[in-house]
């Protein structure tokens, strides 16, 4: 593309390159040792539990213990290079030295929420075929059951509070086994992470063993991580993001904050788990690489689990989706002590809306940047350069990306039409894990169909008009639920809203919001009068339904599809 097919360079920070080159590592493992060896001592990661209790570990005590893992993998495990390792935790001094273990070790990572049920993990462990799992004790009791199809060999459990000093680990310990009983006999062969870790120590010591010589055969093609997501069509698969995708993509986000950010200076907090793509590349890999502090939040939820943090951390930087922003904006300790430091929030993993990002820079002083992407695309496609966030936008393409909107038959979309937004770039996936078919229904050539309606101003930013799959149809007429949603979002009485399209007799489908009140007293009549006063008639939704709450993952995005599969179970049930 020629600068004048990609305006949105000119929104790009002094010193920001439009193009990126090639990775600066050969791998994450090269990375992850570089890093640590200009860090050294400096703090890397802390993990603070809600009630104050922390420990943290230092850039080079990340390192030496990811290299004792690495060697217990591939000398007590028996893996070897290529082989999968699933890791299924919450945020916690265990994630990176876990993570960073299996990437020394030449291995392939495979991130699992740790609140899948049995079901799930089976249908995931069955595609990845795992040969070792590190698993959080909390959730350790559903293995048996996961692996009943596919038998994993190696099983390394570890705790919440794992590397915290001794009086607050055994704290928490305490209150799981005895108080809330979160915790049962792990009746299964398995080794305890530090366990692991200092059998791999002793092997390096005693044989004189090179953790680097792992993967010195791994470059920027192979596969580092399977990310497993619905993609476009729901249909769960593992999207197989390459060395250089994730170092590419990590380098691609830091650079368009660049302006932003300082060296060994940041504090981040991540309090979106980490085993989510946006949390591992932008949280977990950018800051690292940017010798960031990283304060972890193993549980974000009940909200007041971030107080302490922000009481105690002069926080820079901090990732979320619209609800965690929404919901802190409505926590009064927050809103009455807004952390002092913070330099921008960054969002991503649903959209932002306009009335959320308002009321958190009118309540901390701080921007949101909002970010897009996609698991496919390691994530980050497009993202908002600082000082220049767009309300309703999600900001401009990164460096080495180029975006477009394209028409049901493949055209390009005339300009300022919607179309779906298809991408090619570096950071775009190396297909899905095992699924040709599946790869090839969404690429087009080099380019990557997100599934995602979208549309480009004239100038370069991107707007999100909805997912295709979101789309409702009313009597011939797109509507899109971002756009109803997030006029719901601006009402005083509305604390969260989700819009769906369901069967109309009339129109072929109508439009229903499920609400959340902020006001009691709110009613039926005056949500549809407020959106008879700000959008077409035929977008005003037609059913409205109070709640107490509404359907959300695990990082807190609202989940149409579980609204969608309750009234399609209602209907069937009619």
């Amino acid at each position: 593309m020629t600068q004048a097919e990609r305006p949105w360079t000119a929104f790009y920070g002094p010193g920001v390159r439009v193009e990126m080159g090639a990775p600066s590592y050969r791998n994450l493992a090269d990375l992850i040792r570089s890093v640590a060896e200009t860090y050294g001592k400096a703090p890397a990661f802390t993990c603070c539990l809600p009630n104050g209790m922390n420990g943290t570990l230092s850039y080079a005590q990340v390192d030496e213990m990811s290299d004792g893992f690495a060697a217990y993998l591939r000398e007590v495990a028996g893996l070897q290079q290529g082989d999968r390792v699933a890791l299924q935790m919450p945020n916690g001094l265990a994630f990176p030295v876990a993570a960073f273990g299996v990437l020394k070790a030449g291995c392939i990572l495979v991130n699992v929420n740790p609140l899948y049920t049995a079901e799930e993990m089976a249908r995931q462990f069955e595609d990845s075929k795992p040969h070792a799992l590190i698993i959080v004790d909390m959730f350790a009791d559903k293995v048996p059951a996961a692996t009943r199809v596919h038998k994993i060999p190696n099983v390394i459990v570890t705790r919440v509070a794992e590397f915290l000093p001794a009086m607050p680990r055994g704290i928490v310990g305490l209150v799981q086994k005895y108080w809330d009983r979160s915790i049962q006999p792990v009746e299964m062969p398995h080794i305890r992470l530090p366990d692991a870790i200092a059998a791999g120590r002793r092997h390096v010591a005693e044989a004189h063993i090179e953790v680097d010589a792992y993967h010195q055969g791994v470059g920027t093609d192979d596969v580092a991580v399977l990310q497993y997501t619905g993609g476009t069509t729901g249909v769960s698969k593992g999207a197989m993001l390459t060395h250089g995708n994730l170092i590419i993509n990590m380098e691609q986000t830091m650079e368009m904050l660049s302006t932003a950010v300082k060296r060994g200076e940041e504090v981040v907090l991540t309090a979106l788990p980490m085993y989510h793509v946006f949390a591992f590349t932008v949280n977990l890999l950018g800051f690292y690489w940017l010798g960031a502090r990283n304060i972890l939040i193993p549980n974000p939820r009940p909200l007041s689990s971030l107080k302490r943090a922000f009481e105690n951390y002069k926080i820079t930087w901090m990732s979320g989706v619209n609800t965690l922003l929404n919901g802190l904006c409505n926590e009064v300790w927050f809103t009455d002590s807004p952390p002092k430091h913070l330099k921008y929030a960054v969002a991503g993993g649903m959209a932002l809306q306009s009335s959320v990002a308002e009321r958190w820079q009118d309540i901390t002083g701080a921007p949101v940047l909002q970010g897009y992407g996609l698991t496919e695309t390691s994530p980050v496609l497009t993202f908002e350069p600082p000082g220049k966030a767009r309300a309703g936008t999600i900001g401009v393409p990164v460096p080495s990306t180029e975006v477009k909107c394209v028409t049901e038959d493949g055209r390009d979309a005339a300009q300022g039409a919607p179309g779906e937004i298809a991408a090619r770039g570096p950071q775009i996936m190396k297909g899905y894990w095992e699924k040709p078919e599946e790869t090839a229904n969404v690429m087009q050539g080099e380019w990557f169909l997100t599934g995602d309606i979208g549309v480009m101003e004239a100038d370069g930013y991107f707007r999100i008009v909805d997912r295709k799959k979101d789309m409702v149809v009313v009597s011939g007429f797109n509507v899109y639920p971002n756009e109803v949603e997030d006029v719901l979002a601006a009402h005083p009485g509305v604390l969260e809203v989700a819009v769906i399209g369901v069967p109309d007799a009339t129109a072929g489908e109508a439009v229903k919001a499920f609400i959340v009140k902020a006001d009691p007293g709110l009613t039926r009549d005056a949500v549809r009068d407020y959106c008879k006063e700000h959008m077409t008639a035929y977008k005003v939704p037609k059913q409205v339904e109070f709640r107490d709450s509404l359907p959300k993952s695990n990082v807190g995005k609202i989940l149409r599809k579980d609204l969608r599969a309750e009234v399609s179970r209602g209907l069937a049930a009619e």
